[in-house]
């Protein structure tokens, strides 16, 4: 079967897309984000072929460097993080575009003098006056950085040949009424089609084959809707606790973190009705349909659960308690743990719940979609033959172990009268594709720097995205504190309470 791109025209399908003359100004170049996903990301496009020669990375910060003391910290981050092998070549076509620029993000003169050195990358190495300008800083930094560019001219090229992006990561707010500020000084400076708000998840592999399983093969289609689908569970689950990320984890929690964002992204996918193309405005209408239908159920205390974890286990590990970790205060009410049941109020979904948990320091690492199946009758056979199956399942693993499991009964060899039980049937990426599946940043700074906009939510979806969270969270700041659960484990009881009411149970990943 030819290759097909879901996500790109029938005119392009050309391999590979290789980005055309730019350059890339980083602000937050010591950050974790910056050294061990974004610099990474960009030295393994270079490594691939997929940047120009024409390619400039600039590095904003408050550090007394010179280009190469930057260039020295790439390179280390390069060594440590990146995916593909080190390349002596590759390394010194990209160092001779680095550039560092040392200022406050608040200070004006800062971004004449990064004006200069965009302009003068733009006479030596040829990027054209395409400038993307990517915010790996805390979010209640963006607007100082959105009005700076905007009073600088750095925001407009000035120029209908070449373009200016900016790049914003999540969160987009810490509630409606903020993602609405932001988004409203954000479209103040830049053209919508030239704001990427970037969702890592959207980038990796695995979750973009949830469009391609539906919608490219024709024996799904006929169950994916409540006339077979019990159930769906999203799952992220993480080993490990909050490590050095106290200043910003506290006060944002696993709710806004990962559920506003990964999760309700992943249901969007999951429930989505098929797009009339695979276009931006094509995908992204399907999905905003998807995020206005759903519905909170009206007992929140029911049908949520939030939690923190406790001093313990895990791995045979000794581990602290979140309240214990360094930089959160004792009485912090913060979870770690967040569950909610969610339904979608469409013809295909009535009366199918959308079951949402993440937390941290559970059972092991793991993302996945689990679409689970009504319970067959069972009319041929006798209730002992099959009084253990479990319902039919279908489940896309995003992470780690990438693939699509499918369980589902089959008879026992040399059995009389006939006995079923449970089997699986597993498809890993790693055993049918040759080629290892690029990081989702790759994907995501190459369309960045390509101007495609599909893997990108707009504002309307991150707007959707609150309205159903915040009802939630108004509800959880009223409501007591989250309840403690034991590390290493799948959650506090209160999640299994909440599933348990609609007469169901949690999937073990």
């Amino acid at each position: 079967m030819p290759y097909v791109n879901l996500l790109r025209s029938e005119d392009d399908q050309r391999l590979p897309r290789i980005a055309g003359p730019c350059a890339v100004v980083l602000f937050g170049v010591t950050g974790d984000l910056s050294r061990k996903k974004v610099m990474p990301a960009i030295y393994d496009l270079a490594n691939r072929g997929l940047l120009p020669p024409g390619f400039a990375l600039v590095g904003f910060a408050r550090r007394d460097w010179e280009n190469q003391d930057f260039a020295a910290e790439v390179h280390d981050s390069v060594r440590e993080h990146a995916r593909t092998p080190f390349n002596e070549d590759t390394w010194k076509q990209l160092a001779a575009g680095i550039r560092f620029v040392d200022g406050d993000l608040a200070d004006p003169a800062a971004y004449d003098r990064l004006t200069s050195v965009v302009k003068e990358l733009d006479a030596t190495m040829g990027t054209e006056g395409n400038h993307a300008f990517y915010l790996s800083i805390p979010p209640g930094l963006f607007p100082t950085v959105l009005e700076n560019l905007q009073t600088s001219g750095l925001a407009y090229s000035g120029n209908e040949n070449s373009w200016r992006r900016v790049v914003i990561e999540k969160p987009f707010g810490h509630d409606l009424r903020s993602a609405q500020e932001l988004n409203t000084i954000v479209d103040r400076v830049f053209p919508p089609g030239s704001v990427f708000r970037i969702d890592h998840y959207l980038g990796k592999e695995t979750v973009q084959n949830i469009l391609a399983v539906r919608f490219a093969n024709s024996m799904f289609e006929p169950l994916w809707n409540s006339n077979y689908v019990d159930n769906v569970q999203i799952t992220m689950a993480e080993d490990i606790g909050i490590g050095g990320r106290a200043g910003y984890y506290d006060g944002i929690g696993a709710a806004r973190d990962v559920i506003q964002n990964h999760l309700l992204q992943l249901l969007a996918l999951t429930a989505m009705e098929e797009p009339l193309s695979f276009s931006a405005d094509d995908v992204r209408a399907e999905k905003e349909k998807v995020l206005r239908a759903v519905r909170v159920p009206l007992d929140i205390g029911a049908h949520t659960s939030r939690g923190q974890y406790a001093a313990g286990w895990q791995g045979g590990i000794p581990v602290i308690g979140f309240l214990e970790e360094t930089g959160i205060p004792a009485d912090s009410p913060t979870e770690t743990f967040a569950a909610m049941r969610l339904n979608v109020e469409t013809r295909r979904w009535a009366g199918v719940p959308f079951y949402l948990r993440t937390g941290k320091r559970l059972g092991r690492r793991v993302t996945e979609v689990a679409v689970i199946f009504k319970r067959a009758p069972h009319l041929p056979f006798t209730a002992v033959p099959t009084e253990e199956l479990s319902n039919n399942v279908l489940v896309f693993r995003i992470q780690p172990d990438e693939g699509i499991t499918v369980r589902f009964s089959s008879k026992v060899p040399d059995t009389s009268p006939i006995q079923v039980r449970d089997v699986t049937m597993d498809f890993q990426y790693g055993d049918s594709f040759v080629d290892t599946s690029p990081e989702a940043y790759e994907r995501l700074i190459l369309d960045v720097l390509l101007g495609d906009p599909p893997l990108f939510p707009r504002h309307e979806e991150v707007e959707l995205g609150w309205k159903i969270l915040d009802p939630i969270l108004d509800f959880w700041s009223s409501h007591g504190v989250p309840e403690q659960y034991a590390s290493g484990g799948w959650g506090p009881s209160s999640s299994y309470d909440m599933i348990a009411i609609d007469g169901r149970t949690w999937r073990r990943p």
